[in-house]
């Protein structure tokens, strides 16, 4: 057996995080059946050769019998800024046998205030709203008398960074320090510098892009959060004597601006090679014509170490076939396709005569002519320019700009062209993948693309909607609805912990979580309104369910309980924004299809949803009191909702929406629709909604059933209405991004797993298929993003890289392959397996990488039989569920076994059935 994969809050020796109780995690590596952990033994020191000793200064935990190897909590002794800590843990198996594991460690950041020495400082222009200046580059000369040990350097901006010392690159990240909500809390980064600086002369340079603080943001003008980029940066030197120098932004830096005139994150960049400073970020460089920087106040936010993933160059696309010439007599231009909607910005290379500006421009479709399609961008201009100062050939890449792209537009480039022109870098944050869906069906498995490339595109520091057009934001309704699949795709934990602080900081007093998170100056909605506002409570269960995570839950218990007493105040009777509400009502089953779920009823079944999890979390917290005051209020809210919403209600119709709400209301639904033709299905009859009140739609019956708020005597008749829904529309779905979700699940928990195969096999719109038959790579916002009969949907809202769509990828990892977590040992403690095979598929398989290992569920069905194998990782267990179809002989490795339920221990598990 091996220990490997040591990890300190969820990362690899990380470098400056500021957690001062962190959780340790290892895990198990063999062959052997059904190993697992019996007890540990963590040793932590401040110098790596008492571990090798076997001793401890810091943490010496004996030896503990557990099982637990993830989220192992440090009780030693306290810690402090720049400390870094040494750890290793040996593991006893079951068998007795004792393994060590290799050494690793964390480091501190600067955990007070009082440590940083560093001001902020910047130039001395500034721009204006819709007016950037050049991007500053900023420099200081530092004389070392002698050999440096070690050094670290503590950086963050308003604004973006880059860093350089004697000439070299700090660090591979991209677009940091991140988007936070800058009035509240500023990430800072810290990095080991240590074999960049040199005895004598050395150069620290820095360049400021606007990025999230300075510049364009949603749909509104610059400057939401600062002026003008400001550099907060400390470097701090320990020579070989043990003597300590610290050099930290403050009024002798310089500056001068250079080639990047402009660079903006919905805009794009503008260099002029004619302007670079040769050498600037070396110590030989003559910096006598820079100017002084401004010093400025502090502006008193929190600066707090970066505990998540950063943005990184992930990978490279090459464009799949030659260019594509659209020029003309006068002018050149050449469109490149890269075969992939992504996320990032081209790396050009190319020669031409000094002084041509070649342009390119980003578009996610064509046009039917050919060209890009760009009406969509809205006022985004997504366009970078390079100016060339000689007749040489460049390789150039922006650095301060994403754009959302799977075609490129090259233009007034005078050379000649070919694949090797244009190279796409792939930007996200850097989150390990860790799940694989696979398939006997093609396009279900260009589906499960779809969706992973589009939580790529939209996971740059934080989860946003779309990444192309102008808006970018960290929209709250569409992370809660996919956040089960991103952690199925991908290790989020880290990214998603850091999104949950930025919720709790957009909260304000009342308890209101605003629609985008982080929230800006002068947001348009303080609340999000149901099912959006709601991920305060719905995304950090989810991350426990899927990681183990308690703490989690712990550091946004008060979050969730202000946003709780908020709905339990302004909503009387329990009904969450009642029609006579002031405030706002919220998006609804925002895209929906011919069908208007009320804003009320979707409303009050989150509210009841919401109570539900919190008894869960509060049980989990061990807060009993709290956990039976919100299994109470569950039942109060079901009460209400019936007595409102289902048959034989006496309510007959609905309280006038005050004149504010309703002009409120009408605008988003006048967008959400768009250029949706209207289709009546005629009469709907139902026993199971008040149709006095309202018209039943799929929705309504998928949140009733989901959050459990129909009698148990209702719930097969409301599924056969839904079934009945689906099938007078031609076999179509009209749920939006609140019920689409949840359907595919209620259908299969209902005893109507043939229905939801069927919704997904469809592939004309609305459908999940439709847009891979029309060549999508990745999910669209909109149901009819584009159709054969009306091309394009409204440009006022049409993104093509949309992920709440996807949701549909929780389904597929779970029913069709069948892997699940079991709540009582979340974490993949324990595993619920239950593959649920239907709609001619005869594979699939599902992978994913948990925090003990690769878990597996491959199952084919060939010669009447069920085949299915399964891998269960070191120190957990899973019950497995054999299909109730699989009713003939079974074999478990090759013995007989019956039953359709069976515990099964770590190791590779054969299962072969006959099918019934």
């Amino acid at each position: 057996m091996q220990i490997v994969d040591l990890r300190c809050e969820y990362r690899t020796n990380p470098l400056g995080i500021d957690i001062t109780i962190p959780r340790l995690s290892w895990r198990l590596h063999t062959d052997r059946s059904g190993a697992h952990q019996a007890a540990y033994h963590i040793l932590a020191a401040s110098d790596p050769a008492l571990l090798a000793e076997g001793k401890a200064d810091l943490w010496d935990t004996g030896r503990v019998e557990s099982g637990q190897s993830v989220h192992v909590v440090y009780a030693g002794q306290p810690l402090q800024s720049r400390q870094r800590v040494y750890w290793r843990v040996t593991v006893w198996d079951d068998t007795g046998t004792a393994t060590p594991g290799d050494t690793a460690w964390f480091e501190l950041g600067l955990l007070n205030r009082a440590d940083w020495q560093a001001a902020w400082v910047g130039a001395a222009l500034r721009g204006a709203p819709r007016s950037p200046i050049p991007a500053p580059y900023l420099r200081k000369a530092i004389a070392l008398p002698g050999a440096v040990q070690s050094a670290r350097l503590y950086v963050t901006a308003l604004g973006l960074y880059e860093c350089w010392i004697n000439g070299q690159r700090v660090g591979d990240d991209v677009l940091t320090p991140g988007w936070t909500d800058y009035f509240k809390r500023v990430q800072y980064k810290v990095y080991d510098v240590t074999g960049l600086l040199q005895t004598g002369d050395n150069a620290f340079g820095a360049m400021l892009g606007d990025g999230w603080a300075v510049g364009h943001l949603g749909w509104a003008h610059r400057q939401r959060y600062a002026d003008r980029p400001r550099l907060f940066a400390q470097l701090e030197i320990t020579l070989a004597d043990g003597s300590q120098i610290t050099t930290a932004t403050d009024s002798t830096w310089k500056y001068q601006f250079g080639p990047v005139a402009s660079s903006d994150l919905l805009m794009g960049e503008e260099y002029d090679a004619r302007l670079e400073l040769p050498g600037w970020n070396q110590p030989a460089y003559d910096d006598r014509d820079w100017y002084p920087v401004q010093v400025f106040d502090d502006p008193g936010m929190a600066i707090a170490a970066t505990n998540g993933p950063t943005v990184r160059r992930i990978e490279e696309l090459t464009p799949v076939s030659d260019p594509v010439d659209k020029g003309t007599f006068d002018s050149s231009r050449h469109i490149f396709d890269l075969g992939q909607n992504m996320v990032g910005w081209v790396r050009f290379k190319g020669r031409a005569p000094a002084d041509t500006t070649i342009t390119l421009r980003f578009a996610e479709v064509l046009n039917p002519d050919g060209t890009i399609y760009t009406t969509n961008l809205r006022t985004a201009r997504a366009t970078d320019y390079y100016t060339f100062k000689a007749d040489e050939e460049i390789v150039w890449e922006p650095r301060f700009t994403f754009h959302g792209f799977r075609y490129v537009e090259l233009s007034g480039y005078p050379g000649e062209v070919s694949r090797d022109t244009i190279t796409g870098v792939v930007l996200h944050s850097d989150m390990r993948p860790t799940g694989e869906f696979t398939s006997s069906d093609p396009l279900l498995n260009q589906l499960q693309h779809n969706i992973i490339w589009g939580q790529k595109g939209n996971f740059l520091d934080v989860p946003t909607d779309c990444p192309q057009r102008d808006e970018r934001l960290g929209w709250t309704g569409d992370i809660q609805v996919f956040v089960r699949t991103a952690a199925y795709n991908m290790d989020v934990a880290g990214f998603m912990t850091k999104w949950a602080q930025d919720v709790a900081d957009a909260q304000d007093e009342q308890g209101v979580v605003p629609p985008v998170v982080p929230t800006m100056k002068t947001s348009f909605l303080q609340d999000g309104g149901p099912a959006w506002a709601d991920a305060v409570v719905i995304c950090p269960w989810t991350i426990y369910l899927c990681y183990g995570d308690t703490h989690i839950l712990e550091t946004n218990y008060e979050p969730m309980r202000r946003f709780m007493n908020f709905l339990i105040e302004t909503s009387p009777g329990y009904i969450r924004c009642a029609p006579e509400y002031e405030g706002w009502h919220g998006f609804g089953d925002w895209l929906s299809i011919n069908a208007r779920t009320p804003r009320d009823l979707i409303g009050t079944a989150f509210f009841a949803y919401d109570a539900n999890l919190m008894a869960q979390i509060a049980d989990v917290l061990g807060k009993t009191a709290d956990a039976a005051r919100y299994r109470q209020l569950f039942a109060d809210i079901k009460a209400a909702f019936a007595a409102r919403f289902l048959y034989g209600s006496s309510v007959t119709s609905a309280s006038a929406i005050p004149s504010e709400a309703w002009k409120r209301l009408e605008h988003a639904d006048r967008i959400s629709q768009g250029s949706l033709k209207m289709v009546d299905y005629g009469p709907v009859t139902t026993q199971v909604f008040n149709d006095k009140l309202f018209t039943p739609t799929q929705t309504a019956y998928v949140l009733a059933l989901h959050f459990d708020l129909l009698p148990a005597d209702m719930r097969a008749l409301a599924a056969t209405e839904l079934i009945a829904d689906i099938q007078r529309r031609g076999n179509h779905l009209s749920t939006g991004f609140v019920g689409s979700p949840y359907l595919p699940h209620v259908l299969s928990q209902t005893g109507h797993l043939d229905a939801a195969y069927d919704l997904l096999w469809q592939k004309t719109w609305p459908s999940w298929l439709y847009p891979v038959t029309q060549g999508a790579t990745t999910i669209w916002e909109r149901w009819d993003g584009w159709t054969e009969d009306s091309g394009f949907q409204s440009p006022e809202m049409n993104s093509f890289n949309h992920y709440a769509y996807g949701a549909i990828g929780a389904w597929l990892y779970m029913v069709v392959a069948g892997i699940n977590v079991d709540p009582a040992q979340p974490g993949y403690k324990r595993s619920i397996l239950r593959p649920q095979p239907g709609g001619g598929l005869t594979s699939a398989a599902g992978r994913l990488q948990t925090q003990y290992g690769e878990l597996v569920s491959q199952w084919e069905t060939a010669g009447g039989t069920f085949d299915w194998t399964i891998v269960v990782p070191p120190n957990t267990t899973a019950e497995a569920h054999l299909p109730v179809e699989a009713r003939g002989p079974a074999t478990l490795n090759g013995s007989p076994v019956a039953g359709l339920v069976h515990e099964l221990r770590s190791g590779t598990h054969h299962f072969i059935v006959a099918l019934g």
